[in-house]
């Protein structure tokens, strides 16, 4: 019966979860993504260029079909073959992973911002949350039902920007006091309080009397 000594001997390969939950956005199929998980295993163990037969040996493809795997992730801009010097000075080569998780970080936060936003529009259903209530207070005051980019655009200040839903209503109110009812207008308005630091309702309205 093997031991878990001997697993922990043969050691282990840290993976982000990322990669195995978003590979296919990355334009690979699964044996690609075999390969990637083969390379970041040798890159832990300080082996940044194994050979196609050290690769060979792990999978169900022979060094032929290896090194056309790896052209296969060049050609895609996920990986790049590099070169170095060593300690003796000795040009090597090696393969950089940067360009494949710098891929991946732009999918994540992508990710991340589409269920932020998903959730927010699940708002629009509940009559009493903050984004239906600036958006109800916006239509009341524009005299028209706001169009979904509009819409949109609240989400963003709540979600994106952070702005507080009364610092958005007052926004409003100055819009309207200076009878332009625009959108952009709004968002100069809630950007220059920004640039001010003004980050509660109280600050704003100092500020305002100032002026």
């Amino acid at each position: 019966m093997v031991s878990f000594a001997k697993y922990q001997k043969l050691g282990f390969t840290t993976v982000s979860n990322a990669l195995l939950l978003y590979y296919h956005k990355l334009n690979i199929n699964e044996v690609e993504l075999a390969l990637l998980l083969h390379l970041e295993s040798f890159n832990q163990k300080n082996n940044r260029f194994p050979s196609d037969e050290m690769i060979a040996n792990r999978m169900n493809f022979n060094a032929i079909q290896v090194s056309q795997l790896i052209q296969q992730l060049i050609d895609k801009k996920l990986i790049e073959l590099k070169q170095q010097r060593d300690e003796n000075n000795r040009i090597t080569n090696y393969y950089d992973l940067s360009m494949l998780y710098e891929k991946l970080d732009t999918i994540v936060d992508k990710a991340t911002y589409d269920q932020t936003i998903d959730s927010v529009q699940l708002d629009y259903q509940t009559t009493d949350s903050p984004l239906q209530n600036i958006i109800r207070q916006f239509e009341i005051e524009f005299g028209r039902l706001l169009s979904p980019i509009e819409k949109q655009q609240i989400s963003s200040w709540l979600v994106i920007d952070h702005y507080k839903p009364e610092i958005i209503n007052l926004a409003l109110r100055e819009s309207v006091l200076s009878q332009v009812y625009n959108f952009k207008y709004i968002d100069r308005i809630l950007l220059n309080w920004q640039r001010h630091n003004l980050t509660d309702i109280k600050q704003v309205k100092a500020f305002l009397t100032r002026y």
